[in-house]
């Protein structure tokens, strides 16, 4: 037990959904709780595509950590910043670059990253979407290639530079190609009078035959119609085989030429480098768990969300990799340790799954409920709202969807790049402090 503290100490790795729901949940009478993310703020991913297309700045679906903390519910819990660069089993360590920290129970939220299926060299070409800082980078480019292109004299240079391809037909697939689309169809013409609505390309790239897959078949064929409205070319049962400069050659021998290729494709659990015994991945990288969210092989170590692998009679491939696995995974993780005992096995309880494509177009499904059109875009935006963190961040939001609905107008078209860090000051240098706590 911690020698600093009558109370054992959790650190939990990572802070998303899963991570915020345990550390909210969790008796801090009964544990000192520390929670450790590489940013300061807990962000909203399935609104990651919506900054990436100017529909919302980051700060709206961003929340710091240090704020939630001071919160009821999560008030005790004390944020490190940090990014684990190692885990000690047998010292029961946590290492991040800049300190290192002594656990009793370790909680292992870390979520998932990009998957390229063992080619290195694509994460250097493609764009990415699984933070913050991946979106606002896809959003810099967007607006930086329709302010060279309305003033391109060539066609096919501008038409080059208007190429985006996206690869994975999933819902962020899905989500970021209708936005794109949606500034095709509708904000191009307006904002952009140099531009040709024809010059802009946007293709998906799906290796299945539908899109949505994890959804129903009518969901799969109404996202497919709505693409189509936004002018958004589906490519299904077609696989990439390659990516160099600025050419997509796909599975059927055909090729796309497109500097914009943004990778959807696939994701796998955060690589957490582990020593002083073993932690066993499954597939797509996840921690191998039992149904009680322990890691199997250990006894301290328990793994939730995204990055946690259980089979079950009903989930024979896994749980879903969905935001309301991590919450409930997070709860239920919680009730058990305030109880002081994990015997009770995780169970659950299927809300539904959604995706939009843009105004007016959205696919849901709840259970034996199926909506598509207004009547779904509705419900998701009714849902996304009252899952964010924060009043205001919800005003905000909320006002920003009005404003944009009846005005097709954003004021977020903002090119913004980070500048130069002095050479004397970078987060490398930051390692050489560690700190024993």
């Amino acid at each position: 037990m911690n020698t600093a503290s009558a109370r054992q100490r959790i650190v939990v790795v990572g802070g998303g959904f899963a991570g915020l729901n345990f550390v909210k949940h969790i008796d801090k009478k009964r544990y000192e709780v520390i929670i450790i993310d590489r940013n300061n703020f807990h962000s909203f991913p399935p609104l990651f595509y919506q900054v990436a297309s100017s529909g919302l700045d980051p700060a709206s679906i961003s929340f710091p950590f240090r704020r939630e903390m001071s919160k009821k519910r999560a008030r005790g819990v004390r944020y490190h910043m940090g990014d684990v660069r190692s885990i000690d089993l047998a010292m029961h360590t946590v290492i991040t670059q800049f300190e290192t920290l002594t656990y009793d129970k370790l909680v292992i939220a870390a979520g998932t990253t990009n998957n390229f299926f063992g080619n290195t060299d694509l994460s250097k070409k493609v764009f990415t979407l699984k933070s913050t800082s991946e979106a606002l980078r896809l959003r810099n480019e967007i607006l930086g290639r329709l302010e060279r292109a309305s003033i391109c004299a060539d066609q096919q240079t501008r038409r080059k530079l208007l190429s985006f391809v996206v690869i994975g037909g999933g819902p962020s697939g899905v989500e970021v190609a209708g936005a794109i689309g949606e500034m095709k169809r509708y904000i191009i013409s307006r904002e952009y009078p140099g531009i040709s609505a024809d010059d802009v390309s946007v293709t998906i790239v799906e290796g299945s035959d539908r899109l949505l897959r994890s959804m129903s078949r009518q969901a799969s064929e109404q996202a497919l119609a709505a693409l189509g409205s936004l002018m958004v070319d589906v490519k299904l049962n077609t696989l990439m085989d390659s990516y160099d400069d600025g050419t997509v050659s796909l599975h059927d021998g055909t090729t796309i030429h497109s500097d914009v290729v943004v990778w959807t494709a696939g994701i796998t659990g955060e690589p957490l480098p582990v020593s002083g015994g073993d932690i066993s991945r499954g597939p797509g990288g996840r921690i191998l768990t039992d149904i009680c969210n322990r890691v199997k092989g250990q006894h301290d170590v328990f793994a939730i969300g995204d990055i946690a692998y259980c089979e079950s009679e009903d989930y024979p491939h896994g749980f879903p990799q969905l935001a309301q696995v991590a919450i409930q995974q997070g709860r239920h993780l919680a009730r058990q340790l305030n109880g002081g005992r994990v015997v009770d096995p995780f169970v659950y309880t299927d809300r539904g799954s959604m995706a939009t494509i843009g105004r007016n177009r959205a696919v849901a499904d709840l259970g034996h409920l199926h909506l598509h059109g207004f009547t779904a875009w509705l419900a998701w935006m009714f849902i996304h709202l009252i899952s964010l963190l924060g009043m205001r961040n919800k005003l905000t939001v909320l006002i920003n969807w009005i404003w944009a609905y009846f005005t097709y107008n954003a004021s977020l078209r903002l090119i913004i790049r980070a500048s130069r860090y002095p050479e004397e000051l970078s987060d490398s240098q930051d390692a050489d402090f560690v700190n024993h706590t």
